[in-house]
């Protein structure tokens, strides 16, 4: 649609991770009559619950969810194919008389629905792919992604030099189609009139969360997670158990590490983590209205919220609501 007021609104919560994400969201969602959409690559799995702070099954009672538990681990999501599956539930959303929150911390997921990202839809070529993944295993992700710079500079610049599968994926789709990844990529018409909200805390305040849940995780039954996925056939090799925390305990497992270094590479990994999503949700972004959390946040995000669903046009931008948004 050509007019903003024309779109339908869509209300989107971001932040780093452990900041409280799904607590507020549920309450919002609660008082809006509305429906929370993930945008959580760690979700879609089923069986990884604790390692992913999944909300749990009575949470998902109280607020429906989207886009948790449609995948098994082997299984491997495009983000096209995230994109398609996200605005489709928006969209029904939209239709029941609902209202759609798409919350969640990974920054991809949450631009390809905002921005309209347009992705190339070359589905997986399974050879081609465990060729070039075995070549990045053999060489390292760093010279694979040098392969990368090589061919398509533009993508190699936007893709993390160790993250091998997206770097395997630009490169299987420039050997596929023979053009540049870049060149595949754009932004469509935007799709939605949004509002973004950011959830932030002070670093120290973080990292002590993020230890303090990371215990907690361990407490629920994280181990017995990670052995109940590997005594089903699931290989430590999968993409979705290389994720934080989950390559960590299956190294203890195996017997490379004590459990005490495993948590020490798991926050570290995490902070790495927090970092890149701060890059993805800059706190200068004037689109996002940045909320300091605590346990109450949720009511003065709330009528910033209804404003923003009463007047068509409204939308980003940090508003006074936004309380102490760091520089």
């Amino acid at each position: 649609m050509s007019d903003p007021n024309e779109r339908p609104p869509l209300v989107v919560l971001v932040g780093p991770t452990a900041v409280g994400k799904t607590a507020h969201s549920l309450a919002l969602a609660q008082a809006l009559a509305g429906e929370i959409v993930s945008a959580d690559s760690r979700l879609l799995y089923r069986g990884m619950d604790i390692g992913t702070a999944k909300p749990t099954w009575e949470e998902r009672q109280r607020v429906p969810h989207h886009l948790i538990d449609v995948a098994d681990p082997d299984e491997v999501w495009s983000l096209g194919q995230y994109q398609d599956a996200a605005f489709a539930a928006i969209d029904d959303i939209w239709a029941r008389g609902r209202v759609p929150l798409l919350v969640g911390g990974t920054g991809q997921y949450v631009w390809a629905v905002v921005e309209n990202w347009r992705i190339p839809r070359v589905p997986p070529q399974p050879r081609l792919r465990a060729v070039l993944e075995a070549w990045g295993q053999r060489l390292g992700p760093e010279a694979l992604h040098r392969r990368l710079a090589v061919v398509d500079p533009a993508a190699a610049a936007r893709i993390q030099p160790r993250n091998l599968r997206r770097t395997v994926r630009a490169l299987e789709v420039i050997f596929t189609t023979g053009r540049r990844f870049s060149e595949q990529r754009g932004k469509g018409p935007p799709r939605y009139r949004v509002l973004m909200v950011g959830l932030w805390l002070p670093r120290d305040v973080l990292r002590q969360r993020i230890a303090q849940r990371l215990d907690a995780m361990l407490a629920q039954g994280w181990l017995e997670e990670v052995r109940t996925l590997l005594a089903r056939g699931y290989s430590p090799d999968l993409p979705a158990l290389s994720g934080i925390g989950y390559a960590e305990l299956i190294g203890y497992l195996q017997g490379r590490w004590s459990l005490e270094e495993a948590k020490a590479r798991i926050l570290r990994r995490t902070y790495t983590f927090v970092r890149r999503q701060a890059n993805w949700f800059r706190r200068r972004d004037p689109r996002i209205h940045w909320f300091r959390s605590d346990p109450d946040v949720w009511t003065r995000i709330l009528p910033l919220v209804q404003r923003f669903l009463a007047s068509p046009g409204a939308g980003g931008g940090n508003a006074p609501d936004a309380l102490g948004a760091p520089s």
